[in-house]
């Protein structure tokens, strides 16, 4: 299997990945849902890192540091950074900040690596939904340095056009901000793995197509 096969299987067996009918957030019946709040232990940890290692190699994304958000994005950076090195020998920095500003100690909003002008940095999390994480992301980055934000990586990209716009969350990040967002797996990547047989939910295959004809943004 493909790194992508093994991602899907991966988080259909840790409970993460499942179908059924869901109502999600923006009102959307769905017949599938991501639960990242299902990884749950060390080991699913540590192969989820690596995952996101195998994302970033494939792209090569330049980076210096791998940024995660608070706070899903705090062991995500870690992981992978972890993975990184591991797996393919690359030793980046990690950071992540604080939902407050600490006022005593080292003090300041980040933790781990220090942001400078120039740093390359990669932001890192699980899914992009709206685009909420980067819109707050970024603002807090740029007040400490005049860092380059080189890619945003996600385990699945929905591909999923927004209420108010026929792009995707994907496709908005890089029209509004120029970032290029990288995914793990994408949507057409979940419907093929049932095609293929490498996750059950074959009877849920032609709703699945249904939702990504109805809400899908198109593709390029």
């Amino acid at each position: 299997m493909t790194y992508k096969q093994e991602f899907i299987k991966f988080m259909y067996e840790c409970g993460v990945l499942t179908f059924g009918e869901f109502t999600l957030k923006s009102g959307r019946i769905a017949p599938y849902f991501m639960n990242a709040g299902n990884y749950k232990t060390g080991s699913q940890l540590a192969r989820l890192g690596e995952f996101y290692a195998d994302c970033i190699k494939e792209h090569n994304v330049p980076a210096q540091i791998i940024f995660g958000p608070a706070y899903k994005g705090i062991p995500l950076a870690i992981s992978t950074a972890t993975a990184l090195y591991r797996k393919y020998g690359i030793d980046l920095s990690y950071c992540f900040d604080r939902k407050e500003v600490k006022d005593h100690g080292e003090g300041g909003m980040f933790v781990g690596a220090k942001l400078e002008n120039g740093s390359k940095v990669l932001l890192i999390d699980d899914v992009m939904t709206s685009g909420k994480a980067l819109r707050e992301t970024l603002p807090k980055l740029k007040s400490e340095a005049d860092v380059e934000v080189t890619g945003f990586v996600i385990t699945v990209d929905r591909m999923e056009k927004a209420l108010d716009s026929e792009l995707s969350a994907v496709e908005q990040a890089y029209k509004d901000f120029g970032i290029r967002v990288y995914s793990i797996v994408n949507m057409d990547d979940i419907i093929d793995a049932i095609k293929d047989g490498i996750v059950e939910g074959r009877e849920y295959l032609d709703k699945m197509l249904e939702y990504r004809e109805k809400y899908g943004a198109k593709k390029a």
